[in-house]
């Protein structure tokens, strides 16, 4: 692998990386949210309106960083066992065509999500002193990530997951 390529497939490693961390304390940070709520509600009897509209958007974030990273590593719903199962020249086709399939949603998302936060954000969000727009940048990020994953996929026409290329080069 040529040194930019290399330097590149790095690059987007730490970005998965980055996604999957921020994934998992968009979790944390949900579960946090939702345990005060439950706190506040039924020991304070002073239920928050913040803490629904905060946990959603942290679901949000979280459910479409993983969407990426599974885009990255290939382990996203893909019809595995039929494509697997196909001879040398289908199995590159319907890789492709899952890669083109998963781009093309990655596309629709980012676009549509933008279209959305961009229409919403001067609206205030219901129960959080926050931008509505902000509960469509999670859709719109995630939905670039997974544009951005699925085309690497795509041109590096290495049909193994990274952590196994990785390991293969070293």
């Amino acid at each position: 692998m040529s040194e930019p390529r290399r330097g590149f497939v790095r690059a987007l490693d730490g970005l998965a990386s980055l996604a999957l961390g921020l994934a998992g304390a968009a979790l944390v940070a949900m579960a946090l949210v939702q345990a005060w709520q439950v706190f506040a509600r039924y020991v304070l009897n002073d239920s928050p309106g913040w803490t629904e509209p905060l946990a959603l958007l942290m679901m949000s974030f979280a459910v479409m960083f993983g969407a990426a990273v599974a885009v990255r590593r290939e382990t996203h719903f893909a019809f595995q066992t039929f494509r697997d199962a196909a001879p040398g020249p289908m199995r590159w086709l319907l890789k492709s065509i899952s890669r083109l399939i998963a781009a093309a949603s990655g596309a629709g998302l980012m676009a549509l999500g933008g279209v959305l936060m961009i229409d919403e954000w001067p609206v205030a969000m219901a129960g959080a002193p926050l931008p509505s727009g902000l509960k469509f940048a999670g859709l719109c990020i995630g939905g670039a990530l997974i544009l951005l994953f699925a085309i690497e996929r795509l041109l590096t026409g290495d049909y193994r997951p990274p952590e196994v290329v990785a390991e293969a080069e070293d």
